[in-house]
């Protein structure tokens, strides 16, 4: 039963953090919206040890779905960094700041960026495309992610400084706006530079708040050196670059482990292991 221990202290992390949001917060709403993502991710996790193929893809449709589709145009509250920002300048402690507190500032100090491989929406239509492994050598331009975010920034603070009025409704419209254009530039890297994750490493805000703190992360995953036969396929099929081979927090683009285990998957002597 040990093997099934990491989704279960998943599963009683976000059942900590949905009860304790409950009582402080008085609002059912953070039982139910805490406690469905730790059993979707926990299922993911599941399925996973039980050798199912799409075990990931499961909990990151799950995820990335309600949060798109019920928080995002339903409940028309914007999850993307334009949100954050949003609320963090208002001075409440409510949807996108509790997401990034969890997801995205302070949970990768326990699960790295496991949140792009198992619930970030964007992401989860971008592997559905054809590049799952990248055909070209990483470009050096991951400069632009500090571009989106500062743009991001400088968006809402703007709003804020000029006293624009209705501005949930604008918050609303960015998110749906937001969504178009990360899609229609994530799928476009992909072909052009036959990567699927080419948006993840280039584009995207949030890596600016989750490369630092995964640095840090207490679940990694390493390399037993004494299976390893230094084939180089782990490096090979990573979507992300990661060196793997390399057990240090200084390894090549370390910071960048999604979780989607690829490596663990193909290392032909087990070498690999989380």
């Amino acid at each position: 039963m040990k093997k099934y221990l990491l989704p279960a202290a998943f599963l009683l992390i976000f059942e900590a953090v949905a009860v304790t949001l409950w009582l402080t917060m008085d609002n059912l709403f953070y039982l139910f919206n805490f406690n469905y993502l730790g059993i979707s991710i926990a299922l993911g996790m599941f399925l996973y040890i039980r050798k199912y193929k799409y075990a990931r893809r499961v909990a990151q449709l799950l995820v990335g779905t309600y949060m798109l589709v019920y928080l995002g145009l339903i409940s028309n509250e914007n999850m993307q960094i334009e949100g954050f920002w949003y609320y963090l300048f208002t001075g409440v402690f409510e949807a996108a700041t509790i997401h990034y507190a969890v997801a995205k500032i302070f949970g990768p100090l326990l699960f790295g960026r496991g949140w792009c491989g198992f619930a970030c929406w964007t992401a989860m239509v971008l592997d559905f495309l054809p590049y799952k492994v990248p055909e070209q050598p990483r470009k050096k331009i991951g400069w632009i992610r500090y571009v989106t975010f500062a743009v991001s920034l400088v968006f809402v603070a703007a709003l804020f400084l000029a006293q624009v009025g209705n501005m949930e409704r604008i918050m609303f419209w960015s998110f749906l706006i937001g969504n178009i254009l990360y899609y229609a530039v994530g799928i476009a890297l992909a072909f052009a530079f036959k990567d699927n994750r080419a948006f993840c490493k280039y584009i995207c805000p949030i890596t600016v708040f989750l490369k630092p703190m995964s640095y840090f992360s207490l679940l990694r995953v390493k390399c037993d050196k004494d299976k390893c036969v230094s084939c180089g396929k782990c490096k090979r099929v990573c979507p992300m670059n990661v060196d793997v081979t390399d057990n240090s927090r200084k390894r090549e683009n370390g910071t960048e482990c999604i979780w989607c285990f690829e490596c663990i998957e193909n290392c032909p002597r087990k070498a690999c292991k989380f």
